[in-house]
């Protein structure tokens, strides 16, 4: 290989890296998008575009192509991965179900959505992050009362969903007016398991079940209990979406006009492609990351901090906290920041001060109790990263020149030992000479 063209690969391979999600610029930039069929690229051109606008760079490939990879020499190639094949059952090269939750187990994100006709292998990477499609192949989530109004929907599968989570951080600040049209499968989570959050619920009269067939028992999927889109968070901030209706990111579905059932209000336009775009943000680090920096401790009046502190000590405690817009850095604020000084368990628990730009702060006396501390954060809130902080210090009690000459607590005792000597002595007296 020539000297030209081996520089030019470094070149590349460098530029592969450098661009990648990291603590400075934590969006994802390199997105793959593993489609069923190459015309999903112009069916949902809206979505993509949106994706486009805001500096991603997208590589469209067939998810069952023998060439695609996610990583190569140990160096994973992109930072998120988009699975819009629904019905593939066994994916191209290197790829499987293992592969795609190692992805996001390395902190990288996905967003996958599935329909009527998903597969196995959808279903399976599904409930590998915490959401369980419903087990009958044939099922689609039916509402008899929140469908959306139209000429050729008849059964009432297409949704007009509105029941949406309450978190500015998610779903942006801008309240979403228009009902979101959903057509496809549902889910459920555990309720125990507090990393997924169902962001786009059904209606209490919803249930799933095969639209072509009478029930004849009763369905296992009913009511609000039916999650249509759900996220999940990972312990280690990897971002998950999944969603049962791949028609939702569609260009029809972004077009379509809207008006639910049992209302007079007929939207021009579907709430769709708002709901889409905002949960993207959230789901490509563009809203909702934080980062801490410039921990600091030391004691009350000093600048410095110190190798160890000495029981009842007064000390300062301060970090500072940014959450990522999308372009920059901008301060955090919020009033439920805390911070532990720990041992085996905490033995001071402070809720930090903010001076609205971004530092958190607090004091407090050391315990009167010696041994291994640790500062500790760990800060976790609906829609953030969380965050975890520990920093280890010991603590010593006083040297023996260190004590004060005469300690107030102990004055009963100087009292009593100085009592007892008078008292010998007065009895002495009394003994030697008195007849």
């Amino acid at each position: 290989m020539s000297r030209p063209l081996l520089s030019l690969l470094t070149f590349l391979f460098l530029s592969i890296i450098c661009n990648a999600f990291s603590p400075e610029n934590p969006t994802d930039r390199k997105v793959l998008v593993l489609l069923d069929d190459l015309s999903v690229k112009s069916s949902h051109s809206l979505y993509f575009q949106s994706l486009q606008s805001r500096g991603y760079d997208l590589d469209f490939k067939l998810a069952d192509d023998p060439r695609v990879a996610l990583q190569r020499y140990g160096q994973y190639l992109y930072d998120a991965l988009i699975l819009f094949s629904p019905t593939i059952e066994s994916l191209g090269g290197s790829l499987n179900a293992a592969a795609i939750l190692d992805f996001v187990d390395s902190g990288h994100d996905l967003i996958l959505a599935a329909d009527a006709s998903a597969s196995d292998l959808i279903r399976e990477i599904a409930t590998e992050c915490g959401v369980d499609f419903d087990e009958d192949q044939a099922a689609m989530v039916i509402d008899h009362t929140s469908f959306a109004v139209s000429d050729t929907e008849g059964d009432h599968t297409l949704i007009a969903g509105d029941n949406f989570i309450q978190s500015d951080v998610i779903l942006g600040k801008e309240k979403i007016k228009a009902p979101v049209l959903f057509k496809g499968i549902g889910h459920s989570v555990n309720p125990a398991n507090s990393l997924v959050l169902k962001v786009l619920s059904a209606s209490p009269a919803a249930y799933s079940a095969n639209p072509k067939s009478k029930l004849s028992t009763p369905p296992t999927l009913t009511g609000s209990a039916i999650g249509l889109v759900s996220v999940v968070q990972a312990r280690n901030n990897a971002r998950i979406l999944i969603s049962g209706s791949l028609s939702m990111f569609s260009n029809r579905f972004f077009r379509s006009g809207v008006q639910k059932a049992g209302s007079t209000i007929n939207h021009g336009r579907s709430g769709n492609e708002q709901f889409v775009t905002e949960i993207s943000k959230w789901v490509f680090h563009e809203r909702g990351h934080l980062k801490a920096v410039n921990v600091r401790h030391h004691k009350v009046g000093e600048a410095d901090e110190p190798s160890i502190y000495r029981i009842n000590d007064e000390l300062e405690y301060s970090l500072e906290i940014y959450e990522w817009s999308g372009t920059s850095w901008e301060p955090y604020v919020a009033d439920d920041v805390q911070v532990q000084f720990y041992m085996m368990s905490p033995y001071v628990l402070k809720t930090m001060s903010t001076d609205q730009k971004g530092i958190y702060y607090t004091s407090f006396k050391v315990p009167d109790v010696y041994g291994v501390f640790q500062f500790k954060v760990e800060y976790e809130k609906l829609g953030v990263t969380s965050l975890s902080l520990a920093k280890q210090i010991p603590v010593r009690p006083f040297r023996h020149n260190e004590y004060e000459r005469f300690i107030t607590a102990a004055f009963p005792y100087y009292g009593a030992s100085f009592s007892m000597m008078g008292g010998f002595f007065i009895f002495s007296l009394v003994y030697l000479y008195h007849k």
